[in-house]
This record gives C-alpha cells, structure tokens and sequence, in this order.
C-alpha cells in the first residue's frame, strides 16, 4: 500500500508540465475563487456518495440486515483510493471483496456484490462516455472521438458481455495462464488455481440463479440508476469550477466533456489517468487538433482545469484514504458466516 502513497507525486508531474508550458501561475488558479472549488469538491463528495449508497443497498438485498449501512458506504468510498491510484481507475472491487469476505461472507457472494457493483459503474459511465464520443464525432473531432468511443466501447462491452455470459457459460482460469501460476507456485500455485476456479464456479452458479429473478433486476436497475446520478455530479463538476472564471458551460457540455475525459483517462498509461484527463477535456471542449494544444481568449483554458482537477481528485484522495485506513483495513471482527 505504501507504494501508493508515493505513488501520488507522480501523479502531479503533467500538471507540472502543463503549468510550466502554459504559464500557469498560482494565482491564476486562485482566481477561479474559493465558493466554486468548494463547490465542485461538494459534487465529488456527492458522487462517492452515491456509489456508498448502492455498494450499500446491493448489499443489504443479498445479505439481508448486514453491517452498519453508513460503514458500508464509507468502505466503498474508501476504496475509490485504490482507483485513483491504478492506472484504468480499477482496484476498488478488490477492496470491497476483501472487506465482506473478512466480515464473514463467501468469497463467491462477495465477489458477486462487488461484480453487481462495478458493472452497473461502468454501463453507467460507458454510456455517458459513448454519447460525448458520439457528439464529439458531429463536431469534427475526430481524433478525441475515436479515442473515446474506442476506449468506452470496448471496456463497457466486455465487461458486460463477461457479466451476461456468466449466466450461460462457467468461465475458469485461462488453461496457459494456470498452467505456468502452477509451474512457478508448484503445489501452492496449483492450490490458488483450484481456488480461484471453485469460487469462479460459484459465482457462475449464482449469476444463473440470479440472473433470472425479478428482484436482481430490480437491483440492477436501481444500482444503475444511482450510478447515472453518482457520474452526473462528477460531470456537473467542472461546470462549477468554470463559473469562478467566467467561462459558460451547461450542464449537458460539461457532463459530455467530463465523461469524454474521463474515458481517455481509461488509457493504460498513467496512474489515475495523470495528465489524459486533462488533456481530454481541454481537446474535447475546444475541439483541437491533439498535437497542438494552444488555448485562445474566450475559450476554456488550463487553469479552470487544473483546479477542477485538484478539486476532484487530488482532495478526494486524501478522504478516501482516511476512509480506506479506518474502515477497510481496520481490524474486523468477524460475525456470523453469510
């Protein structure tokens, strides 16, 4: 976990860089005024909020009256820290997965809670992201465009078509992939490869059962959504931001922009989408070509989003990883098995 930690300063470097290219000062940073920072940190705040509270509801309709609905939240939120230290923004399901399996519950129904979860994330996001590529296509941005249609495109279908297959195919560990864990980790390997595939097994099992009932629909659309709800507070985000300068966006452009952003931020390059993001939205609301970044007057600049980058990243971090500490990895009594 420590790495994470030191992890975050590398974090700062692009906006480093995009400072000193640009010639952003501190002050220009300031002048977007107190009120709309907060303002934007409060929408963050709201949106890992939601994704709380149906981490929470999911999980007290599969396990009835369990744990404490306001520490459940809390560890959900908590394990945003992970995402925002990964590169792709994953990590946070395995946080959850843990805590519930330490709380007493089957690896399989935890790892089902945290799948429930996490999908209904993604179809959320995915679509979102998906509308802003398609309007930045209509624009001409051609560039920005394919990068986030190709990015959402093939992370909201897989992880949906994995999520459906499950109730018709048991899936295991790919043969190459168990053969060489069990060269390496001989009869230790061999035990972690049977594991995984039992509990694998077994949440196959309870996504056939599932699956098919009313009341899991329901949960799905209700989980879905929140998640739609939880994403429009992070895209209204930077809309809050934009007003302490003067800039005018609606909500719908800055929903679009934010989630078009967000979705090149997926790219595997960076840790927490460092710098993508950034460059994501300033090309998708400016429609520049992406190999010249050059702002003109009138039009959204660095400052508004290096603030709004602060505001919903870099301060959330922080709560997260309080939230992180004393929750998930706390010490947990473990209650009755689920």
């Amino acid at each position: 976990m420590n790495w994470r930690l030191v992890a975050i300063p590398v974090t700062l470097i692009p906006i480093f860089i995009i400072a000193f290219q640009f010639d952003i000062k501190i002050e220009d940073i300031l002048a977007i005024g107190l009120l709309p920072f907060v303002g934007a940190i409060v929408a963050i705040m709201i949106k890992l909020g939601l994704q709380g509270i149906k981490f929470a509801y999911i999980t007290r309709k599969y396990l009835g009256h369990f744990d404490s609905f306001w520490k459940l939240i809390g560890v959900r939120v908590g394990s945003e820290f992970i995402k925002f230290t990964t590169p792709m923004f994953i990590g946070a399901e395995f946080v959850v997965i843990y805590y519930l399996h330490k709380k007493g519950v089957k690896p399989s129904k935890a790892m089902w809670i945290a799948i429930m979860d996490i999908v209904t994330e993604v179809f959320a996001a995915g679509l979102l992201a998906i509308m802003a590529g398609i309007i930045a296509l209509m624009n001409g941005a051609y560039v920005v465009a394919t990068v986030i249609l190709a990015t959402s495109i093939i992370i909201t279908s897989l992880w949906l078509v994995m999520f459906f297959l499950s109730s018709k195919h048991t899936f295991q560990v790919p043969q190459a992939l168990g053969n060489l864990v069990k060269k390496l980790g001989k009869e230790k390997g061999a035990k972690y490869i049977d594991q995984t595939n039992s509990w694998m097994e077994e949440v196959c099992t309870m996504s056939r059962e599932n699956l098919k009932t009313s009341e899991s629909k329901k949960i799905f659309t209700v989980s879905f959504v929140i998640s739609l709800a939880s994403w429009t507070f992070y895209g209204i985000s930077f809309m809050i931001i934009a007003m302490g300068t003067g800039y005018v966006i609606n909500a719908f452009d800055s929903i679009m922009a934010v989630m078009g952003a967000n979705a090149i931020g997926n790219l595997p390059i960076t840790i927490g989408g460092s710098g993508l993001a950034e460059f994501g939205i300033i090309a998708y609301l400016n429609n520049l070509n992406p190999f010249d970044f050059t702002i003109t007057e009138g039009i959204v600049g660095w400052n508004e989003v290096i603030g709004w980058r602060i505001a919903t990243y870099y301060v959330p971090i922080v709560v997260t990883w309080l939230l992180l500490v004393k929750l998930a990895l706390s010490k947990i009594s473990k209650p009755q098995s689920n």
